[in-house]
């Protein structure tokens, strides 16, 4: 069975969006991080769907979802997508990037919200002051745009080990299935083409109204600047907590499935 075979896919205004929906329950979202796809989720998905309903989005512009032919913002598509399906208040988990569409979509659709769990970022206002990770994203946007897709997978994969590693201390098999799912994506694009998402005004003033439980899952060897702002999330809302999972990086839930898995099914079974 393939990929494509699994998903559902939600006529949106501007093209079709894919995505997992499976078990009963309360609504779980798994929202994966940049240039990836639901399959980052291969194992939370049938975990938790013993006991939730588990939706798993291809974001737009990502696997199996249409790319944006006009404006859009995160958090739109996926209420959108949730009001399609009847569904909500939800519990939002997102990996870096699917942590900013968490978060934004709990600040715009606050009536979509039961719960948010975020790793690697916090908000869409994405804040980064480490001088090593800086120059790090300057070489991979010059990779990308130059259409140099080798170079750039071999350093997207030293993001996922972070600073602390070499990429051959992480699984082999975390890298090859990251990098089998990222060429996927990057698939869909041409280099210099033009970027549709709208970003959500100021998010961060708006955190410390967000009044839903909110869990920051790191790794313990993710890049400093992923877990302080997850941290800084977790601070700023009224109810938040973190845990960490030592001798992980920027994919928790990859490397550790297990120990992942149990952190957020006693989350969602604290809601």
């Amino acid at each position: 069975m393939t990929a494509a075979s699994k998903l559902s896919f939600f006529a949106s205004a501007d093209g079709e969006l894919a995505y997992r929906n499976v078990g009963t329950g309360t609504p779980v979202v798994l929202l994966h991080s940049g240039f990836a796809d639901h399959r980052v989720f291969d194992e939370q998905i049938p975990a938790l769907a013993r006991d939730f309903r588990v939706i798993a989005p291809d974001i737009r512009g990502h696997g199996f979802s249409a790319n944006a032919s006009g404006p859009f913002r995160w958090a739109d598509d996926l209420a959108a997508l949730l009001h399609h399906l009847d569904l909500g208040p939800a519990v939002l988990l997102g990996l870096c990037m699917g942590a900013a569409v968490a978060t934004d979509t709990a600040l715009e659709h606050p009536e979509l919200a039961r719960a948010v769990v975020v790793s690697g970022a916090g908000t869409s206002a994405f804040e980064y002051a480490d001088p090593e990770l800086l120059e790090e994203q300057v070489r991979t946007a010059h990779l990308l745009g130059a259409g140099d897709i080798p170079g750039w997978l071999d350093r997207f994969a030293q993001g996922v080990a972070g600073p602390h590693r070499t990429v051959d201390q992480v699984e082999p098999s975390v890298i090859r299935r990251l990098r089998e799912l990222t060429t996927h994506t990057l698939s869909k694009h041409t280099p210099g083409e033009h970027n549709w998402l709208v970003p959500l005004d100021d998010p961060w003033s708006r955190v410390p109204k967000l009044d839903v439980p909110v869990l920051a899952i790191h790794g313990a060897l993710d890049w400093p600047d992923s877990i302080a702002m997850a941290d800084r999330l977790i601070n700023t809302v009224p109810n938040g907590r973190s845990t960490t999972i030592e001798g992980v990086g920027h994919y928790p839930n990859m490397e550790q499935p297990d120990h992942f898995n149990e952190i957020l099914k006693e989350f969602l079974h604290s809601l």
